[in-house]
């Protein structure tokens, strides 16, 4: 398959667009479900070479979203008479491209679209919290072995730090939504641990999280959320597992892993030979979070996740080492 075919042809159609039914037209015949790029992305397992025909395919579906973007402008900018005017400016066919989203933005974008459209609230809060809200309302009190997990940046012991999870923003919602049930909440942030940097961890990273309480709320609610977030970035065709785990702030606790995108299941240096690359963590909330938050845990059961943004980036666009997201790497630019 010729990518660069397929994107001189997806040009040719977009010169030709005059409404924005044709534009939707072209939108899901690329990039709907069914469309060009997801089949070109079942393909990759069966491909000579699948770790360079990904990296192509990801450039390739960063230009197709490009395009139609820039197209969706151009038809809500033009006007509506077909009376000629003269022209007092450069068309915007003419005006040279300057920067693109990083791809973190680009990531974070498409899963506040994805949790838009499913009711969700979008939020951000400050990154510097006290212990309180960090710790003791997750249900991780001063001596609880968890927080050996996470070495804490302090701005001034004990009580202010630098958040070491996104949760600390659920804590904040859950105690503002006691009297405004049912919550349904996803937000992006920086997270900061005195942790030691290689090519899979940082000591500042990034976290997407999502909140719902509600009346009935089951395991299978979580799990079916996860699965569509999994789909949405990487296609019909990815490979994830659920494992056990055990994090304080739910119960039970849900460990999502994806198979690597480097070598497929085979281990690499990445996936520290595993095979598999967690991509965050999840789970019920545990009725002691809810009941710090003045919730009745008998009336409203909840979800949360905390996944790795950073991950998820790396996984869509097949970035190998996480240090170069915070290196202003111009190698970052789209598929040309």
């Amino acid at each position: 398959m010729d990518l660069k075919k397929l994107l001189q042809k997806l040009k040719d159609k977009l010169s030709s667009v005059t409404n924005q039914t044709e534009l939707e037209s072209i939108r899901i015949e690329y990039l709907g479900r069914q469309g060009i790029v997801n089949s070109l992305f079942s393909q990759i397992k069966n491909h000579p070479d699948p770790k360079s025909f990904g990296q192509e395919l990801n450039a390739f579906k960063t230009e197709v979203e490009s395009l139609i973007k820039s197209y969706t402008l151009k038809i809500k900018d033009s006007p509506t008479s077909t009376t000629s005017s003269p022209q007092t400016s450069l068309p915007t066919a003419t005006l040279a491209k300057v920067g693109h989203l990083h791809p973190l933005t680009q990531t974070e974008r498409q899963l506040n679209q994805l949790f838009h459209k499913l009711g969700f609230s979008l939020y951000e809060a400050p990154e510097i919290v006290t212990d309180d809200y960090n710790f003791n309302r997750l249900n991780v009190p001063t001596d609880h072995p968890a927080r050996d997990m996470q070495d804490t940046i302090y701005i001034q012991e004990p009580e202010y730090l630098l958040r070491t999870q996104t949760s600390t923003i659920e804590s904040y919602l859950l105690e503002a939504a006691q009297n405004s049930l049912p919550l349904r909440a996803a937000f992006a942030g920086t997270v900061y641990r005195n942790e030691k940097v290689n090519r899979s961890n940082h000591f500042a990273f990034h976290q997407y999280q999502a909140v719902v309480v509600d009346k009935n709320i089951t395991l299978k609610d979580l799990i079916g959320t996860m699965d569509l977030m999994f789909k949405t970035l990487y296609g019909p065709q990815v490979v994830v597992r659920y494992r056990a785990k055990y994090y304080p702030e739910v119960e039970p606790g849900i460990g999502p892993d994806m198979q690597c995108f480097s070598c497929y299941g085979k281990g690499c240096p990445l996936c520290k030979f595993a095979g598999w690359i967690e991509m965050g963590g999840s789970g019920m909330i545990h009725p002691n979070v809810l009941k710090k938050a003045g919730i009745d845990p008998k009336k409203w059961s909840g979800f949360a996740f905390g996944m790795g943004l950073d991950r998820w980036t790396m996984a869509q666009n097949n970035i190998q080492d996480i240090r170069t997201l915070m290196g202003g790497n111009l190698s970052y630019l789209p598929y040309k």
